[in-house]
């Protein structure tokens, strides 16, 4: 989750020479070389693409800007002048950057890309930026669900192509985020969460076959069930929010879990980060299972931390 960041001095040394968060992203030396920090330094098991879920928006048209310490702006205006496919040559130096990890890294270290779940995107496109709730995007869904449909359709063609040329590109397996989720009641996850991540599951197998793709539904609750067995993903990664039990027995015994440390943990370190990552290990042993973290690390956590969680994990 999130490997590459603030908390690491290496990256910060890099993001100084880049006048934008997007120009990192679109330069295929400086986003491969934070693609590959954190596997130097800690030699995690798989390495993680350095890119953003926004690029899809920007590339079907959609003007996208990173203000410094205040996230995302898009362009509202666009919605209605999107294009109809999205344009891989505007997302060519992502390629780029996940053929010259790929080159890179060992045999036995895994390359996952990732891209975010079309409602999750959405929420940006709509609202123009991060909100708390989510409500400008959820307004619409529920006022027009017809546009609001169109743009889910759209936004599910243009993930499916865009996973499918990075795994033309080389990477191992990918990752659909759905960070906001959490936000909507079941019916409409099932209606904007579930039927758009399954779509998008069964365009990208459909072109490439067997592809595995974790998919992480942040705060789905008890709609767990539901999107685990309706998405069609391989794995299913897990917040921190999730109680364990109630994964255990609605995730089926054979699909791989990934999670679910609280960042927040990690962060404070200490007796009560080594009893956190016991558990975690202990609440999923006996089955196929990915230690992560619940949610994306957080850029203050001392490296110490890490290393204690790593030291931890690759004891048990």
């Amino acid at each position: 989750m999130r490997q590459a960041g603030r908390y690491l001095p290496e990256y910060r040394a890099l993001r100084e020479r880049t006048p934008s968060f997007l120009d990192m992203c679109f330069t295929p030396t400086l986003a491969a070389e934070a693609t590959l920090q954190p596997i130097r330094r800690f030699r995690f098991d798989a390495a993680i693409l350095f890119s953003d879920i926004l690029v899809v928006p920007l590339a079907l048209g959609q003007s996208v800007t990173f203000e410094a310490g205040d996230g995302p702006r898009l362009d509202t205006d666009a919605l209605g002048q999107l294009r109809e496919r999205i344009d891989h040559g505007r997302l060519e130096p992502i390629y780029e950057t996940i053929g010259r990890v790929k080159e890179a890294l060992a045999p036995e270290v895994a390359l996952l890309g990732f891209c975010g779940a079309p409602w999750t995107v959405a929420t940006y496109m709509v609202a123009g930026r991060g909100t708390p709730d989510q409500a400008p995007a959820r307004n619409l869904a529920y006022q027009d669900p017809q546009a609001f449909g169109r743009l889910i359709d759209r936004l599910v063609d243009a993930s499916t192509e865009y996973l499918v040329r990075q795994f033309q590109a080389g990477v191992d397996a990918v990752q659909i985020f759905d960070t906001w989720a959490g936000t909507l009641p079941p019916a409409e996850f099932a209606r904007w969460c579930v039927e758009p991540v399954a779509h998008v599951v069964k365009g990208v197998r459909a072109a490439i076959p067997g592809a595995p793709i974790i998919g992480f539904p942040r705060g789905a609750g008890t709609s767990l069930p539901a999107y685990v067995g309706q998405t069609g993903v391989t794995a299913v990664g897990l917040d921190w929010m999730i109680d364990a039990a109630f994964a255990r027995a609605y995730v089926p015994a054979g699909m791989a879990v990934q999670g679910n440390l609280d960042p927040l943990v990690l962060r404070a370190g200490g007796a009560a980060l080594d009893a956190a990552v016991d558990a975690t290990m202990a609440a999923f042993a006996g089955r196929p299972f990915v230690f992560n973290l619940g949610h994306g690390i957080l850029p203050d956590t001392p490296i110490a931390h890490v290393e204690r969680m790593l030291a931890r994990v690759r004891a048990s």
